[in-house]
């Protein structure tokens, strides 16, 4: 890997690998998350599937989040069972070969207020001008602004509470960091995150994060950043 973190064609092929496993291992959780499994529950399986599918590991400590448990950022998943009418933030990646995957999804388990939709129509916005802001030679902290603009310009700017993103490859976390004390510079071919979020303590947390590659700005997963509700 170069020292300013472009990936090469191998490089950036094993990063896709380990995105597609991490998109099967999501389908996995929206075909068996159900009432009453816990936070642990759903973590140890993704952790399983991810295995079985052929990453060598999860790239990070899984992140489940029930409800108010997704006002932290970096939950650590519990006991807590999954009930009906809950948001559930899952974060996640794994390893292909040294090469890592980061992915952030929250769903609606049953039907969820208008409030929680209404922050989640925000926040989706505010990924999809952080990814619209990436490019060659774009000051990081430009494209936190692109995100963090949007959440502030809704009233929720407090509750936007990290960075807009990093960089990804043998490390989950690598340079550059998108944040607004950053004097670093996108450079094509590195692999970026783009994760805003929204946190409400005590009550509920959003978070859609997909990664980059700098100069394509098309997101490694398949999925769709649209709210998806199980019933």
């Amino acid at each position: 890997m170069r020292s300013d973190h472009v990936k090469s064609a191998d490089e950036l092929a094993l990063m896709r690998r380990a995105a597609r496993i991490t998109d099967d291992v999501y389908d996995h959780v929206l075909d068996i998350a159900r009432v009453g499994m816990t936070e642990k529950e759903l973590a140890d399986a993704i952790l399983e599937k991810t295995l079985l599918l052929g990453g060598s590991g999860v790239s990070f400590d899984t992140i489940v989040a029930f409800g108010e448990s997704g006002a932290e950022p970096h939950h650590v998943p519990t006991d807590k069972p999954l009930e009906s009418g809950l948001l559930v933030t899952v974060d996640m990646g794994c390893v292909v070969e040294g090469y890592c995957s980061d992915f952030t999804r929250t769903f609606a388990f049953g039907e969820v207020g208008e409030e929680e939709r209404r922050i989640y129509a925000v926040v989706l916005e505010a990924q999809k001008r952080g990814i619209a802001a990436v490019g060659d030679g774009v000051a990081t902290r430009a494209v936190d602004s692109a995100s963090r603009e949007v959440i502030a310009e809704a009233g929720y700017g407090e509750f936007y509470i990290h960075g807009t993103g990093h960089g990804v490859g043998t490390e989950i976390h690598e340079p550059p960091t998108l944040n607004q004390k950053s004097e670093e510079t996108l450079v094509c071919g590195q692999v970026v995150t783009v994760e805003p979020g929204i946190y409400l303590p005590g009550r509920m947390g959003v978070r859609i994060e997909d990664m980059v590659l700098v100069g394509e700005n098309r997101p490694f997963s398949r999925h769709t950043t649209e709210l998806i509700t199980l019933r």
